[in-house]
């Protein structure tokens, strides 16, 4: 349980970045089906973007 813990402490961002994205791209596709898939896929390239950037530990 202890790891855990500290899997989801360690990956919290990561975890709020994904959960958002899905939000706002459920959200547009319920709008316009187009418009979610077309904004899931920017949103994928974003947090990759921000992924490379971002390092974390070493």
């Amino acid at each position: 349980m202890k790891e855990l813990r500290e899997a989801i402490r360690s990956y919290s961002t990561e975890i709020c970045l994904l959960t958002g994205a899905t939000l706002v791209s459920v959200g547009a596709g319920m709008v316009y089906l187009p418009a979610g898939v077309i904004t899931a896929g920017v949103l994928i390239l974003a947090g990759g973007v921000l992924s490379c950037m971002g390092g974390g530990k070493a």
